[in-house]
């Protein structure tokens, strides 16, 4: 029995096969920075530009944080980073600095919203073996001990059976030192041993997941010196340099009415100084 020859497909005046379908382009190369959502990777075409110099009050963490990514984007050892401290103190803006930084470099950055930490292996599987280096960023992270998330964001950083990836990191902020909310319960589990206090199996756990992270950095409030250093910067970005002794007063009157001296009610306040 003879072999049929294929069937002679039809073609355009330039060669191309008429109603082929156009190779796939590339998603992960779409952008610089995505974000999981839908369970999927969705790229954002306009990123929050965030410059290191800006960044006041900081230079220890933002020091740290950039050497351990200048590593990683040179693929060398790197650790997963916690960032914890006072609310608006630049926790945020630290970490997407680094993507300005280095994402000539091939630095990617993936939002991961905490509740969908449970995803993380479908996150991860498309990123592995890519020559990018990508950092999740996991924004005001906090779950309580039962969460499913919280196992997931476990094997994330310890590794299970499947080896994590070497282009991959997690860069997470929080408000709360151990992630998890700290309880009456917790105190209560405290106990001397040879006269020294020992925290309870609670404590423990809560400790153990943000010591899996290899770099933690802490974030203290401002004081009102810097806090007023950040104000003129603000203001001068946005082309108000005028500075005396009534946009003093006003700056600090603001940050009272919001119990508050971090960088963002600075921020919030040369907006409003500027805008008027």
């Amino acid at each position: 029995m003879g072999i049929t020859p294929p069937r002679e497909q039809a073609r355009g005046t330039d060669g191309q096969v008429l109603g082929a379908q156009p190779p796939a382009a590339d998603p992960l190369s779409a952008a610089w920075a995505f974000r999981w959502r839908e369970r999927r990777l969705q790229p954002i075409t306009h990123v929050q530009a965030v410059a290191l110099d800006a960044l006041l009050g900081i230079e220890r963490q933002k020091q740290a944080l950039l050497d351990n990514t200048q590593r990683f984007v040179a693929g060398l050892p790197a650790n997963h980073a916690l960032l914890t401290g006072a609310r608006g103190t630049g926790k945020s803006s630290l970490v997407k600095a680094m993507l300005q930084r280095f994402g000539d470099q091939g630095l990617r950055l993936v939002e991961v919203p905490p509740h969908d930490l449970i995803d993380l292996p479908d996150i991860v599987a498309p990123l592995r073996e890519r020559s990018e280096r990508f950092v999740l960023y996991v924004d005001d992270f906090s779950v309580a001990a039962n969460d499913p998330a919280l196992m997931a964001l476990k094997t994330a950083l310890d590794g299970g059976v499947e080896a994590p990836p070497d282009n991959v990191l997690i860069y997470a902020t929080s408000n709360r030192r151990h992630l998890m909310p700290e309880s009456r319960r917790d105190n209560a589990e405290y106990h001397w041993v040879d006269d020294e206090l020992h925290p309870g199996e609670s404590t423990e756990e809560k400790i153990s997941l943000s010591e899996r992270f290899g770099l933690w950095l802490s974030f203290q409030p401002f004081d009102q010196e810097r806090y007023l250093e950040l104000v003129r910067l603000h203001l001068a970005a946005l082309g108000d340099r005028r500075w005396d002794e009534t946009t003093e007063k006003l700056a600090l009157r603001w940050a009272l009415e919001r119990a508050s001296r971090s960088g963002r009610v600075a921020q919030q306040f040369a907006r409003h100084w500027a805008g008027r």
